[in-house]
């Protein structure tokens, strides 16, 4: 018996219906256009990020290193989930099989817990090189930077190893249709007819694990660095530490914040119409944000930019 025979014996449906954004709006031919737009923004800031850091030796630092994955990982979330949303009202469908919503659950919970505690690791990697610079040479080299990337990587798909086949073998006997834009699990999970609450609190406390451990290292990292910005001598140190650990800090508050309210907030305080706006800020705007928080705010990448664009002309001339 093949996987979608499986699942939709196990499901009683060969198809959901995700209800998306475009019913909600009073005008969803410009929604779509905002939304291409936005999309298209995602994909080429963070891939010229990518671009940047690869190609510029100045770049070469664990710290771009870190945001490079980043900026990965965005691309990949935001691919998951708007190409299908915009096909989808493009021509007139909406729906999505039972397969398909698995394999896009798995990997939405993947990308996400990566990046849960990809943003530890940044935070521990700017510990370390404000609090015990002498030492970070050696402490976080590229061998340590390729080690912290993969767990990120591992532990988020982990999380979706976890998660996702326990969410689609529950019998889905009610409504068809999913009241969101892709295949969140707490979407999906209320079509499920069966007693779903210990998988609720079993879920509940994974996720609390996921964002415990990473908020503990995030708060003990700028804990110790708030300490030695305040006994820094140099104004233009302070200066230059605080830039670096605000951009993160940014990223990190809208990340963290849409994740508390998806997963750990109680049911009474959500609606579908809130879940798709909380989730239209860190699936869709947050991956147009962060290249534009550590590229504008950075000096080193803006320089960056600014040679390849010079460089440009002169590449031309060479050619002809």
């Amino acid at each position: 018996m093949d996987i979608t025979t499986w699942m939709t014996n196990h499901t009683g449906w060969a198809d959901f219906i995700l209800v998306g954004l475009f019913r909600q709006s009073q005008h969803p031919a410009l929604l779509c256009v905002v939304i291409f737009l936005v999309f298209l923004m995602a994909l080429s800031g963070n891939a010229v990020l990518i671009i940047l850091i690869h190609s510029s030796a100045k770049l070469h630092t664990p710290m771009y290193f870190f945001i490079s994955q980043l900026s990965l990982m965005d691309m990949m979330s935001i691919s998951i989930t708007v190409p299908k949303m915009l096909l989808d009202q493009v021509l007139g469908v909406s729906t999505i099989s039972v397969p398909e919503c698995g394999i896009q659950m798995f990997l939405y919970l993947t990308l996400v817990g990566s990046e849960f505690f990809l943003l530890a690791a940044m935070a521990y990697d700017r510990y370390m090189a404000i609090c015990h610079p002498l030492h970070y040479p050696v402490l976080i080299n590229h061998r340590v930077c390729l080690l912290l990337a993969s767990g990120c990587w591992f532990l988020g798909s982990v999380d979706g190893f976890m998660l996702t086949p326990v969410t689609m073998t529950f019998p889905f006997c009610r409504s068809q249709e999913i009241q969101h834009f892709f295949c969140e699990v707490p979407a999906v999970m209320k079509l499920s007819c069966s007693d779903t609450s210990l998988y609720e609190t079993l879920m509940y406390l994974c996720c609390v694990l996921m964002l415990l451990i990473p908020v503990t290292v995030i708060s003990g990292s700028y804990s110790c660095i708030l300490l030695t910005i305040h006994r820094m001598n140099s104004a233009e140190g302070r200066r230059k530490a605080l830039a670096t650990c605000s951009s993160h800090m940014m990223v990190v508050t809208l990340f963290y914040g849409a994740a508390v309210y998806t997963y750990m907030l109680p049911s009474s305080y959500h609606t579908p119409q809130k879940d798709m706006v909380v989730s239209v800020f860190y699936t869709i705007l947050t991956p147009v944000l962060n290249p534009l928080i550590y590229s504008f705010r950075n000096k080193d990448v803006t320089g960056a930019l600014r040679k390849m664009l010079s460089m440009g002309p002169v590449f031309q001339e060479t050619v002809k």
